[in-house]
This record gives C-alpha cells, structure tokens and sequence, in this order.
C-alpha cells in the first residue's frame, strides 16, 4: 500500500512539474559571465560549455513537456539587487532569487526548441529595445512644462509623433512594411524597428508594443530638437522600394534618393560603404502631408 502511495506521489509530482513555468538566466555575454566567476559559489568556468550545458538544460525541458523562458542575466543589476535585498551575493539561492525577479521585469524571450545560436541574438535585441524604451520615456518623463504654455512637452511631443506615424501608415499604402526610426544621442544611436503588414488591401497590422516604442523614439527626437530619420523598406508585388524622411520642425522632410541610398549602403559601426541590394530601388520617399498643422506643439 505504501509503494502504491509512493507511486501516486510520484506520478502526481511529475505531472506537477509539466505545469510549472521556469525562467533561466543566461550569461550571453563572455564578459558577463566572466564577472560572475569572482563569485566561488559560481563553479562554471568556460563560456562555450556553460552554453553548450544551458542548451541541453533547455531541451531535456521541454521534452518533458516545461514551458521555460529565457532572461538576459546581468551581473552589474544583479548586485545591485542582492545590495538593495541585503541578500549574500555568493550564493545560488540568490541568483534563484533575481533570476525569478527577472521573469517579470527583465527582457526575455520564451524557448521554443530554436538553437541558442538563434536565441541569444534575439534575447540581447529583446535587452536593447527595452533599454531604448525605458531611456526615451524617462527623458519624457522628465522634460516638464512648456514655460510658455504650461502643457507638458513630453506628453505633445508624443501626441505629435503619434500623429506622424498615423500620417506614414496612411501615406506609403499597400505592401509589407519594415520601419527603421534612428535617433543619434551623442554616445549613441537609438534605433526603432516597426513592421506594419498592409498586404490586403484595407488592413493594417502591426505589433503595438513595436509601435509604441517607434513613437516614443520620434517623440524624443521632437522634444529635444534632435536629429531623427524614419527610413520604410516596402514590399510589394516582389520587389522592393526604400525611402524615407527626416524630422524637420516637427514634420516629416523627404529624403532624396541618393540621401536614402547613402543612409541604408553604410556600415552602421565602421561607416564604410555597403554594395546595394540587387533588386532594391531606392527612390524618393512620398510627402507626408500635414493637414492638421494644430496638432504641432511650438515651444
């Protein structure tokens, strides 16, 4: 009677496990993971095979039938929060702990079987666009008042920057549409990816929370008067057209063909020219007419 129980337990806790949701922190960066030797709790000691044991972690997973998703772990925010939690850093309890805080608040990306070859590039994209995000509506946050008019600018800046993004969805049609928003800040250049699928004629798709990070990007660009360009590559009838616009006095410029040509055949890191694509027509970008010029806010 006993083993019958024991096996029931058994049976009924293997069930269980199928039902739990479990986060992995992984170390995708050689740098990171080098940091987090300094702690003797940590006994990996090579990148490549914590890799290599992490994919076979993630298979054996989920061919037990376990939904896992992938966190980015980072070693400069996880001892600020064993400092913040006054927990012992050298532990893996810990690294339970903020790996766990990470399933809620840290980028991730859910396992579905692809190589992690495929999934590391994606799950630093997933870092970099929440990074982008959450540094462009904090300095929206933090602009204030118009000392003016008094209305909050971050809040216009947005509305206007809605407002375009509305104007180009209207103005480039039919095709499939993928949007790249560049902001230069100085160190850096935050970047905005958008696809809006207009195939059928009459629908427009797009991923809201794509398009809301791509507005909060022009918006920032319109609150502190900094350079912005919006460049579309369209799909449609199997060929492609790139084109785009440049943020003027709060309203999107034309750029000419050749602006357009130079803007997408060089090398975002080392600035060296890239052959063009057969089969690209790089052209002129159509004019986002601005019938509501009331919607701009003048400060």
């Amino acid at each position: 009677m006993a083993g019958t129980q024991h096996s029931r337990t058994t049976g009924t806790r293997h069930i269980l496990r199928r039902e739990v949701a479990g986060t992995i922190g992984l170390l995708a960066d050689e740098q990171d993971f080098t940091e987090m030797r300094r702690y003797r709790s940590f006994t990996f000691d090579d990148h490549t095979a914590y890799l290599r044991q992490v994919e076979e972690l993630l298979k054996s997973l989920a061919a037990a039938g376990g939904h896992t998703t992938v966190a980015l772990f980072d070693p400069g925010e996880y001892a600020e929060f064993c400092a913040d939690a006054g927990l012992e850093p050298d532990t893996p309890i810990s690294r339970t702990r903020f790996t766990a805080e990470l399933a809620s608040t840290g980028p991730s990306i859910p396992y579905e079987g692809q190589p992690l070859a495929d999934l590391v590039p994606d799950l630093v994209e997933e870092a970099v666009r929440r990074a982008t995000w959450e540094y462009a509506s904090s300095v929206l946050a933090r602009i204030g008042p118009c000392a003016v008019c008094g209305q909050d600018m971050g809040r216009a800046a947005f509305a206007r920057a809605s407002y375009l993004v509305a104007r180009v969805i209207d103005t480039i049609g039919e095709g499939a549409h993928h949007w790249v928003c560049s902001v230069p800040t100085g160190k850096q250049t935050l970047l905005a990816v958008l696809h809006v699928d207009a195939a059928t004629p009459g629908t427009v798709r797009l991923e809201e929370s794509a398009a809301m990070e791509l507005t909060t990007v022009m918006a920032l660009a319109i609150v502190t008067e900094g350079p912005c360009a919006l460049v579309v590559r369209t799909t449609a009838d199997k060929s492609d057209r790139v084109y785009g616009w440049r943020l003027k006095d709060e309203n999107l410029k034309q750029l000419t063909a050749a602006q357009v040509f130079d803007a997408y055949c060089t090398d975002a890191f080392s600035g060296d020219l890239t052959a063009p694509e057969p089969g690209v027509d790089y052209c002129t970008a159509p004019e986002v007419e601005d019938p509501a010029p009331e919607s701009r806010h003048h400060h």
